[in-house]
């Protein structure tokens, strides 16, 4: 795979990974830390970065 850096941003950045049911969410890093996003599917605050490949 091809490391265009148009698509590792869209990809990656701000995307992070909830850790009981694995939903995708795109939000800013610094609302995740002071745990103001939740999940949509589980209402849970525990987020991790998403994993490059």
């Amino acid at each position: 795979m091809a490391k265009i850096p148009a698509a590792q941003t869209r990809l990656f950045k701000n995307v992070f990974v909830c850790k009981k049911c694995g939903t995708k969410i795109k939000s800013d890093p610094k609302k995740i830390l002071e745990g103001k996003v939740k999940c949509r599917k589980c209402k849970r605050k525990a987020f991790r970065p998403i994993k490059k490949k």
